[in-house]
């Protein structure tokens, strides 16, 4: 079966529901898109393996946030926003069982930087000034761009203000927590991290790689990151245990990752199996 899922198929997927064996891979493929995109854009990934059961999420295509959704059994690919929306779901569904999660050029650290999306959005705003209208008690991050946007410059106003990546990195303590989190993330088996130099949209584009900057807008790598070093959501666990797989790749334009077949032969398929 190929074809677009909607909450409905996933509402059943969740709650476990068995799915025919498949004639390509072992299981089943789940692709969460991100902004500006829909099934349509992931037609490579349809056809790249016959035989084999791939969905992608047919909900808020195009122009809208991806909805918070999580699968049962199945691989994750997710793309840009999809990325941090499906981290998001492994952390907090105790019972999932999402064998690898495929980060495909998602801002997994966060976004800060003046391009393309960001103007789209903030026509008259550079990055600087982002702060003001992300992290004002007004919005107090809620409009779904700025939950990506922690200001380097401006910590503790988005340790405040964040009501998203702050506690899915584990750096403000949230009352609805319970102290699973970590647990849950584990329970996947692989974590693939992909992004690279050309990218064009992921600001660092270290991010992709849990990379972002301090204060001097200088580039922490993932190890360095104090969310890391104190391994407050499993990622320095994951890592030491070898379940972590990190792709560089020069050449590929953020629009283009889900559509280019060396990303797909060379990142992508060997952890489908």
């Amino acid at each position: 079966m190929r074809g677009s899922l909607d909450i409905n198929g996933l509402l059943l997927l969740l709650c476990g529901v068995n799915l025919a064996d498949t004639l390509g891979y072992n299981k089943p493929v789940i692709i969460v898109h991100g902004l500006f995109d829909g099934p349509k854009q992931f037609l490579i990934l349809y056809t790249a393996h016959p035989g084999t059961n791939v969905s992608v999420i047919d909900l808020y295509n195009m122009a809208s946030p991806t909805p918070l959704l999580v699968q049962h059994g199945v691989h994750l690919i997710c793309f840009s926003q999809g990325g941090l929306i499906c981290r998001g779901l492994i952390s907090t569904l105790p019972d999932h069982n999402v064998q690898s999660f495929i980060s495909l050029s998602s801002p997994q650290a966060g976004q800060y930087g003046d391009t393309e999306i960001l103007t789209l959005f903030f026509p008259h705003y550079l990055k600087a000034h982002v702060f003001y209208v992300c992290y004002s008690s007004a919005h107090n991050c809620s409009f779904f761009k700025c939950f990506v946007l922690p200001d380097p410059h401006q910590r503790e106003h988005f340790l405040r203000s964040s009501n998203y990546l702050a506690l899915l990195n584990g750096e403000r303590p949230h009352r609805e927590m319970t102290g699973t989190e970590m647990k849950n993330f584990l329970r996947i088996n692989k974590l693939v991290l992909i992004g690279g130099p050309d990218d064009g949209v992921i600001t660092p584009r270290e991010s992709s790689q849990f990379g972002f900057y301090d204060f001097n807008e200088t580039i922490v790598e993932m190890r360095n990151q104090e969310w890391y070093v104190r391994d407050s959501f499993g990622l320095k666990t994951l890592h030491a245990r070898g379940d972590l797989a990190v792709y560089v790749l020069s050449g590929v334009k953020h629009s283009y990752w889900h559509s280019n077949e060396t990303v797909f032969r060379g990142c992508i398929e060997e952890w489908l199996t």
